[in-house]
């Protein structure tokens, strides 16, 4: 019941966020028509269709994905039908017909009532091209469905958020309804108005075809929006997962540090790496820090100095560092490649694998990295999300040592990070994390889009910041996309001092690429897996550091050309 009205409350602050934007001009433009008959309705359609494309979406088959885009269009021709009928009203009753017929009439002559029926069709196509921001709410709930699979709570949940959303555009609605039917009363322009609604419509729908909703909303900040929703769901009491856990300090200048809750079991973690399996109850008088990471995640490697460091200075006092290994790639269930990675990445401490998510779940984790600090009780005593807070993680180390009876010496760990490893130049990012297999992908910019699951010739295309193409024979799959033959590229527009790249070799065989920047070599630009004439190779499934900037940051187009085929790439990260 929490939840449900945590996503209800979540879907209200929806309004907030400018990815509500494309959806406003079809709701306004029945502005001046009956709340009950039209307004309501259409409504209702819009939420009930966002729960059930959504819950396609978490169940994730690439059916799914392929039957949403077929939604689109048939909503874009449907909407466009709407906007055509209000713009030019002597062709109404030309299109009105063969809708009657359909049980979708979209508009009525002056005069004459709406059909609930055609609103609710109404909501349906604009339920259908609602694409919300995922912020912190939303990301729980498919987070879950991702994690767990997709269930009926699932669905009960998503709907529960497009209520929300739907209840606060009904609210906006009758207000700007009252001032809509001023306007229309005072000027004595109804048939004015509604044209010029039908062109919003129309404008409307040449947007989101063309791509320029998600390309424009995705430069507009939706933080505000997000902030509003965590601190919701913190005075919910739902915000383990959200957020890091409550710690203060008292007047000796001590942190204070509250139970959270019993380390859950370690069994089903396998295979170990750098120690036999450990149990609860080996660890017991041991202070441990549980560390979900994942080797190919760029923030999970940023925060490995700092876990190495500790791990140097305080295994003598009785630190014991776990690093749970949970994957997101395919690729990296393989325990030969975390192996690898393991040993390449210079790491000593204790890691296993949590191939099923048998304790992140456990622990209701939702991110990479994630760090759960338990006392030598088993007990939780802090967690913390994401990068950064070192000097805090480490004062909460030191102090649980203490309690324990193991006050370590004076002064702090000291963390070197070099290559990939260093701090990101976080003022200086303005490209997102972006996926290349079809499922989550954005912003691709070669013409005809992505063809999923099947080999395609693609053509390279202008790019705006953030937008990336491909170039040459690839077939994109789910995860990741492969390159079919010598010479296929990937392109992107980015603004941020690194760029990585996820990259594998789908042979097994080394993979020769070159890489430029804005059209040339990178030179001192170059990347630690990139020589300075461009050069490199694929030579495992990893993140490779391809540019870091060693001067001022600028927009910039980077380019990869694969010279063999057999190239898997899965993401680019920034830094």
């Amino acid at each position: 019941m929490l939840l449900m009205l945590l996503a209800y409350l979540g879907g209200i602050l929806t309004i907030l966020s400018p990815c509500i934007l494309p959806v406003l001009p079809f709701v306004f433009a029945r502005a001046d028509r009956p709340f009950v008959r039209s307004t309501l309705p259409m409504l209702a359609g819009m939420a009930a269709t966002f729960a059930i494309v959504a819950t396609l979406a978490a169940v994730g088959g690439g059916w799914a994905v392929r039957a949403n885009a077929v939604g689109r269009w048939a909503a874009l021709i449907l909407l466009a039908l709407f906007g055509i009928a209000l713009v030019f009203p002597s062709i109404s009753d030309r299109l009105t017909r063969p809708l009657v017929a359909l049980g979708a009439r979209l508009t009525e002559k002056e005069g004459q009532q709406d059909s609930i029926w055609s609103s609710v069709v109404l909501g349906v196509a604009t339920g259908l091209l609602w694409a919300p921001c995922a912020g912190p709410i939303l990301g729980i709930i498919f987070t879950a469905a991702a994690l767990q699979g997709a269930s009926f709570d699932t669905t009960l949940l998503l709907l529960a958020y497009a209520l929300g959303a739907a209840t606060s555009l009904a609210l906006a609605l009758l207000i700007g309804g009252k001032l809509f039917a001023r306007m229309k009363k005072s000027l004595g322009a109804s048939e004015r108005i509604r044209q010029v609604l039908g062109v919003l419509v129309l404008v409307g729908v040449a947007a989101i075809a063309l791509g320029l909703d998600t390309r424009v909303l995705s430069k507009i900040s939706s933080a505000q929006t997000a902030s509003l929703e965590s601190g919701l769901a913190r005075r919910l009491g739902a915000s383990h997962g959200m957020d890091q856990s409550a710690a203060r300090t008292n007047a000796a200048g001590e942190l204070v540090l509250p139970v959270l809750g019993k380390l859950p079991s370690l069994a089903a973690l396998g295979p170990w790496f750098n120690s036999p399996p450990l149990t609860n109850a080996q660890l017991k008088g041991k202070v441990v820090l549980i560390d979900f990471w994942t080797y190919s995640c760029i923030n999970c490697l940023r925060t490995l100095p700092y876990l190495k460091a500790w791990d140097a200075k305080y295994r003598k006092d009785g630190l014991v560092i776990i690093g749970v290994h949970a994957p997101e790639f395919a690729f990296e269930r393989d325990p030969a490649n975390v192996a690898k990675a393991v040993q390449d990445l210079g790491i000593r401490y204790p890691v296993a694998l949590d191939n099923k998510y048998v304790l992140w779940n456990a622990l209701h984790n939702q991110y990479w990295p994630a760090h759960y600090f338990v006392d030598a009780q088993g007990r939780i005593r802090y967690f913390h999300h994401g990068e950064g807070e070192y000097e805090m993680s480490e004062r909460v180390i030191r102090q649980l040592l203490a309690e324990a009876g193991h006050a370590p010496a004076s002064g702090m760990a000291n963390a070197k990070a070099t290559g990939a490893e260093a701090s990101a130049d976080f003022s200086e990012i303005g490209s997102p994390e972006t996926y290349i297999g079809y499922y989550r992908s954005e912003r691709f910019a070669s013409p005809g889009g992505l063809l999923q699951d099947q080999p395609k010739d693609y053509a390279t295309a202008p790019l705006a910041l953030n937008q990336w193409s491909l170039g040459g024979k690839w077939i994109d799959r789910r995860q990741s996309a492969r390159s079919l033959a010598p010479g296929a590229s990937i392109s992107f527009r980015f603004h941020a001092r690194d760029l990585h790249l996820v990259l594998g070799s789908s042979t097994g065989k080394p993979v020769r690429f070159r890489v430029t920047l804005d059209g040339s070599a990178p030179g001192a630009d170059a990347g630690v897996d990139v020589k300075p004439d461009g050069s490199g190779v694929v030579t495992g499934q990893r993140l490779y550091q391809l540019i870091r900037q060693k001067g001022s940051v600028r927009d910039r187009t980077f380019t990869i050309a694969f010279l063999d085929p057999g190239a898997e790439a899965f993401s680019f990260t920034f830094g």
